[in-house]
């Protein structure tokens, strides 16, 4: 049996893998960080089912790789996410976390970089075949006002 240690390493590398395949557009790699019946809770919608993440990731894709064309200069304005303030309960194959985002973004002419967002994620996961994958992800982003976080501790609802 894993170590609650052993097991939060691997939630975290869950996490960051996640964000490189987001900020890199790998559709294959987003999708799987996904249990096959994981859902995604994000202001694009509710998108059930691995299948249907990688497809969402395929439009995140296209429309961010339209971003500052026509402008010069002509390096792409890239996303980078980061996670910080990882909160992990974990009970056998289960496990819950909470934690911080932010997106730093360059999509200026100049691609001086700015925060472009900042949210939490609230999500529960499931050990699969030995390696932990999200069942649940809802993003919240306080830069939506459809998205910005409830007036509760998020670390409080944790399972």
């Amino acid at each position: 049996m894993a170590s609650f240690a052993d097991d939060r390493a691997e939630i975290e590398d869950l996490q960051a893998r996640y964000l490189f395949a987001l900020d890199w557009q790998d559709p294959d790699s987003y999708a799987g960080t996904f249990a096959p019946e994981g859902v995604l809770d994000w202001a694009g919608g509710i998108v059930r089912g691995r299948e249907a993440i990688r497809e969402e990731c395929v439009g995140m894709r296209a429309y961010f790789s339209g971003r500052g064309k026509g402008e010069e200069p002509t390096r792409t304005p890239r996303l980078r996410h980061f996670i910080t303030n990882v909160t992990v309960k974990v009970e056998g194959d289960k496990a819950w976390s909470r934690s911080f985002w932010f997106e730093i973004d360059n999509d200026t002419r100049l691609r001086t970089p700015y925060v472009g967002g900042y949210g939490h994620y609230e999500d529960e996961l499931r050990r699969v075949d030995g390696k932990w994958l999200f069942t649940f992800r809802k993003i919240w982003n306080e830069c939506m006002e459809d998205r910005a976080a409830e007036y509760v501790n998020p670390v409080t609802q944790m399972g």
